[in-house]
């Protein structure tokens, strides 16, 4: 089974499959993608598909750098980061939920930064997300 719930190759994932998938958090990730517009000055959406493994994930650009990536699954979704050393830096200085600095925390770290997945299945999920997306965008400064 693929990380995300839409795992068809041959057809690009519309917002109604999303829906469908992610059921009741729809309004979550809907929400997530309006901030991502309007706070994070997202650009541009372009869906991927990263292979029978990985399955169908939605990335958020601002210009040609990728800010986010959204990851449906059965019954919520995934958001997808990776952050660079002076990012992880501040990242673990700021107000953060105990879930996310453990998540951060026993990630694996790369030549392009820490890269890890947040689960959202709840509102309160959404923040540490804002936080750390916050972070990133103001590169690695301590907000």
């Amino acid at each position: 089974m693929a990380l995300s719930a839409l795992d068809d190759r041959s057809s690009e994932p519309t917002g109604g499959d999303v829906a469908a998938v992610v059921g009741d958090s729809f309004a979550l990730w809907r929400m997530l993608c309006g901030w991502l517009g309007d706070a994070a000055g997202i650009d541009g959406w372009q869906w991927g598909f990263s292979g029978a493994k990985y399955g169908w994930g939605l990335r958020a650009n601002r210009g040609k750098r990728v800010i986010a990536y959204l990851i449906p699954q059965n019954g919520g979704f995934l958001v997808g980061l990776v952050l660079g050393d002076r990012t992880v830096t501040a990242a673990a200085a700021a107000s953060l939920p105990q879930e996310v600095r453990d998540i951060m925390a026993a990630a694996p770290g790369f030549a392009e930064g820490t890269g890890f997945r947040l689960p959202v299945t709840s509102a309160a999920d959404l923040d540490g997300v804002r936080t750390l997306v916050r972070i990133k965008l103001a590169g690695g400064k301590a907000l």
